[in-house]
Order: structure tokens, then C-alpha cells, then sequence
């Protein structure tokens, strides 16, 4: 399990560039040197907890780290100075208003580029128009507001109108550049006089569909969210809400949705309330959402994830990370995916051989939360995402030789023991423990006394395995090709251990027909050739039994 601590006063984590981000912490100004302090980050920390409705607690624990990497809108919650932070903080009301509106009741939008079909190919472009429509129609129902849409030309594309939507990747020249699939989504600019005031925009990364349908993202539920900030309403930290920052899936039935009573109230300060009236006469009818469908064999990366034969497996900031080839997927604590198309490891591991093909083993040091990255005969040390200055290193540097005396020169697996809080790293058959807690920089690594010894004392399980992780309750994990074992509180001696499916429990893989299950002798055998041998055994012993009866009959 994670380790709860308080947050260090580095302004180049990954987390104060969070909260400054999304307008928790002031940015660190340059010119006077002013850095972030321990003081400040974990008061961030708390106010960004109670805005999310976790337990406010300063510090980043398992829940705040979890809502941190949720997908949701870019724009800041928190907008304006401290003094206009204290002031929310008192107020009664839990919605929040830029201060900036519409001065009309006739607004009109258009659609400037759309989703890229190969990404989205549910949402063909008169079904974006349609979903908009919908989206417009939930602030619509609610104040006296109209939305009418410009037409297109023919080739499909807009200009003009108050808001204006579009898809974009990556920088699209607003100053707030996309960052990929996940993370953030979509953001929209408030009312005003600004050229791109009301502008709205979606990560075309994102994989978008009507409905919300697995490993995608409803378009709109985010387009309610985004047009709301085009309306001037600002992110609210009420539940439930439309306007909470965090992306809260699809919202079901979309022709009969209507917005929350604290989404109504924050609209209607500013635009009043609508006078009673029909609907709309005009407004599209949507088609029958799509039936949720198991994964399409057709997904590229579905015989990659769901084949198994993984290069390394590892326990990171409490998601289990799976490693093959030059890819990786992530599994978080509640089983869910982050996605079902792997992402890089060169995009995100920085510092790492831009030719990575391969990783070894990787685990997260105890001591220092750093990562330790294991390839070939080096090794890095990574702080977060960044690989430190100095690396790699030899990993003759961990002093590990075989009984036969060779230096080891590459390491198969690496995990951290939580039966006793020892790091233990795997070659050949053997294995080697450490103690990380003494870890540095500048210490000399070397295994403690009486090792290596034989992995065969991991009974129960595989001698060869692709990786090991510490897991749930402090239970040892062992990964072998698409199988992995349980060992509960990691103990050593077992009952035989059932294998279980690691594409179908830890990747959201369909579960293959109904097989009989192959179990691991108590010896650690590995499963080739081990059905052979006991089929031969147990004709040998019954041979025997067969003697000695006709023995003791004469």
C-alpha cells in the first residue's frame, strides 16, 4: 500500500505543477525567487481535498492521488487571489460564478472541426450536432436563454458565432494546450470581449462517443460541463454537480436530462429563471444509444494486452503498472484501466533510451519513493517521471554474483517484500536481498549475507518469473506469462496455489471458454512437462501397490 506522507516543497513535481495547475497554489515567480513551501503545498493540498470532497488531510494519500489523475475540464477551480479563495470557502452556496456574462438572450454557435473518426467512429458529424444541441438545451431549459446554430458551408466548417466549438490536439493556439488521451478534456473561455470568449474545446486524443460506452469519454456530459463555463459559471465543488471538474461519466438518459439543483440556482443568479414554456419544436431527435459491447477483437492493442508474456510488472504510487515492448498499461486501485490502448514508454518514462524495446524489472524504492528501472546491464533511478542526472549506472554497482561467483548482469524481477520490508531482486533462478532503507545516492549497494539463494523456496509458484509485486493486504504477486499467483501475506510455505487469468482480473480482457485450470506443484516445477511427469508418477505407484498386493497374497 502507498505510504501516506506529507508533500516536499519541490516546485518541479508533478504535483504542485498540479495545483498551481488548477489554481491551488500561486505559480512560483521568477523574478523575486519565491518558492513553494512545505506550509503552503500541504494548505493546497487541504483546500484541494475539501474542493473534491475527500478527506482533508494536507497530505497526498492513496484517495487525493487517485482524484488527481481522474480525467476532467482544464480551467482552474480555484480563480482569482487568496482573499477570494477565503471568501468561497465562507460562503453558503457551493456553486461559483466568474463574475462575467452573457449581455443577451440570443446566442448562437458553431462547429469549427470535429471528432477524428479513427479515434471516434461512433460520432459522425450530424451526431455531434445533435449531442451539442442536447448539451445547449440543459441551460436552456432553465433560463431565458436561446442557442441557435450557424450553418455550415460546404465542406463542413463555420465561422462566426458567440461560441464557437472545435477539436483540437495538443497546442491549438489559445495558450492551454491539450496533453493527450486522459488527463485533461476539454476547456472553455468565459463571456466577454475577448476574441475567443465563449470558444469551447475538446481533446480530439480523447476517444469520444454518445453514450459513454467502456474506454471512452461521453461527449455530452463534457459539453454540458464546457458550456456552463461559456455561460460564466465557474467550477463548483458540490455533489452532485455538472460543474465539479472532475469527469463523472455519462449521465444516461440525455433527451430527459436536467441539471442539479445547485447547476440551476448558479445559472439562474445570472440569467434568471425561464418563463414556463413548451420545448423546443425543433430540436433533433437522438438516436437510441449503442448497447455496451465486450471489447472488439479488432482493437489493435487488445491481443498485446490480453496475451500476456509481460517484460515487467510493477507496484507504482499504488496502480500496477504492465510493461511489453516499448509500451506500458496501468491498472488503478479500484481495477479499472486508465486505458485499454497502452501508452509509451518514452513519452512518459523521460530519460530513458528513446530506443527502449524492453524493461527488465521496475519497482518503487521504499525509502525515497524514487523508481528504480532495471534495462539490460544498467539501471536508472527516476524521480517520479524524470530520470535522475548521473544515470544510468552499472548494475555491477549492486554487487551481485551467482553461487558460481559471475557478476549478474541483468535482473528478471524486483519487488519489496511487505512481510518484511526488504527489496529483493531476481536472476537465473536465484535471488538477492536489500535493505532500501539505507539506501542514497552515494551508498555502496550490496546484498545482505547468505545470498543468493534458490527461488524454489517460493513454493507454490513459478522458479522463472516475469515479475512479483507486493499487493492488497501486503499479499506477494507472481506474474508468469498470462498467469499470475497469490501468495497471501507473501508466505513461503503453501498449499498448492491456484493460477488465475491476469488478462481477464487485471487488464478487462473477456474470459477465455471454460478450460480446467493448471495448477503449480508445491515444489515450484514449472508447468512444462510437470502434467507428464505426474501422470508417470502416479502409474509408477500404482504399479507398485499392484506388486506388493500379489506379494502378500502369496
Amino acid at each position: 500500500m502507498l505510504s501516506i506522507k506529507p508533500f516536499t516543497p519541490d516546485s518541479t513535481s508533478p504535483a504542485v505543477d498540479w495545483l498551481s495547475r488548477y489554481g491551488y497554489l500561486p505559480p512560483p515567480d521568477p523574478r523575486t525567487s519565491k518558492l513553494q513551501t512545505k506550509e503552503g503545498i500541504e494548505k493546497a493540498i487541504r483546500l484541494m481535498q475539501r474542493f473534491g470532497g475527500v478527506q482533508e488531510s494536507g497530505v497526498l494519500d492513496n484517495e487525493t492521488l487517485k482524484l488527481m489523475s481522474t480525467p476532467r475540464c482544464s480551467l482552474p477551480d480555484i480563480v482569482g487571489n487568496e482573499d477570494m479563495m477565503r471568501r468561497r470557502r465562507r460562503r453558503r452556496k457551493r456553486y461559483a460564478l466568474s463574475g462575467l456574462k452573457w449581455h443577451k438572450t440570443d446566442l448562437t454557435w458553431s462547429v469549427h472541426s470535429y471528432p477524428t473518426p479513427s479515434l471516434s467512429p461512433g460520432l459522425p458529424r450530424d451526431l455531434v450536432d445533435m449531442i451539442l444541441t442536447h448539451a445547449f438545451k440543459a441551460w436552456s431549459d432553465e433560463v431565458p436563454v436561446s442557442f441557435r446554430r450557424l450553418p455550415s458551408d460546404i465542406r463542413g466548417a463555420a465561422t462566426g458565432g458567440d461560441i464557437r466549438v472545435a477539436f483540437a490536439r495538443s497546442l491549438h493556439d489559445d495558450g492551454y494546450p491539450f496533453d493527450g488521451q486522459g488527463g485533461t478534456l476539454a476547456h472553455a473561455f468565459f463571456p466577454g470581449r475577448d476574441e475567443v470568449a465563449g470558444d469551447t474545446h475538446f481533446d480530439d486524443d480523447e476517444i469520444w462517443s454518445y453514450g459513454g460506452l467502456s474506454s471512452s469519454t461521453d461527449l455530452f456530459t463534457v459539453a454540458v460541463h464546457e458550456f456552463g463555463h461559456a455561460l460564466g459559471l465557474s467550477h463548483s465543488s458540490s455533489d452532485p454537480s455538472i460543474m465539479r471538474p472532475y469527469y463523472q461519466g455519462p449521465v444516461g438518459d440525455i433527451p430527459n436530462y436536467r441539471l442539479a439543483l445547485d447547476d440551476r440556482h448558479a445559472i439562474q443568479q445570472l440569467y434568471g429563471h425561464r418563463p414556463p414554456g413548451g420545448v423546443d419544436p425543433d430540436l433533433p431527435r437522438l438516436p437510441s444509444p449503442p448497447s455496451p459491447r465486450p471489447t472488439q477483437l479488432s482493437d489493435p492493442s487488445f491481443h498485446e494486452r490480453c496475451q500476456g508474456g509481460f517484460d515487467a510488472v510493477a507496484n507504482i504510487r499504488g496502480e500496477v503498472f504492465f510493461f511489453k515492448g516499448a509500451h506500458f498499461w496501468r491498472t488503478k486501485r479500484d481495477g479499472s484501466l486508465v486505458s485499454l490502448n497502452p501508452a509509451q514508454i518514452k513519452n512518459f518514462w523521460i530519460g530513458l533510451p528513446q530506443g527502449t524495446k524492453k524493461v527488465d524489472a521496475v519497482y518503487e524504492r521504499k525509502s525515497d519513493s524514487s523508481i528504480i528501472f532495471f534495462i539490460g546491464s544498467l539501471y536508472w533511478v527516476l524521480k517520479d517521471t524524470m530520470a535522475m542526472s548521473g544515470y544510468p549506472r552499472p548494475l555491477s554497482e549492486w554487487g551481485m554474483r551467482s553461487k558460481s561467483g559471475v557478476l549478474v548482469d541483468r535482473v528478471e524481477a524486483a519487488f519489496i517484500w511487505a512481510h518484511n520490508g526488504k527489496t529483493y531482486l531476481f536472476s537465473g533462478g536465484e535471488f538477492w536481498r536489500f535493505d532500501d532503507s539505507r539506501e542514497g545516492e552515494h551508498v555502496t549497494r550490496q546484498p545482505e549475507p547468505g545470498y543468493p539463494r534458490d527461488t524454489g523456496i517460493w513454493g507454490g509458484v513459478p522458479t522463472h518469473m516475469d515479475d512479483i509485486i507486493s499487493w492488497g493486504a501486503g499479499d506477494a504477486y507472481f506474474f508468469k506469462d498470462n498467469l499470475y499467483w497469490v501468495l497471501q501475506n507473501g508466505g513461503l510455505n503453501q498449499d498448492v496455489v491456484t493460477p488465475k487469468s491476469i488478462a481477464v482480473d487485471w487488464l478487462r480482457c473477456p474470459a477465455p471458454p471454460a478450460t480446467s485450470t493448471p495448477r503449480i506443484p508445491k515444489c515450484g516445477c514449472d508447468l512444462k512437462g510437470s502434467s507428464s511427469f505426474l501422470r508417470s508418477s502416479w502409474l509408477l505407484l500404482i504399479s507398485v501397490i499392484v506388486v506388493v498386493h500379489e506379494f502378500i497374497r502369496k
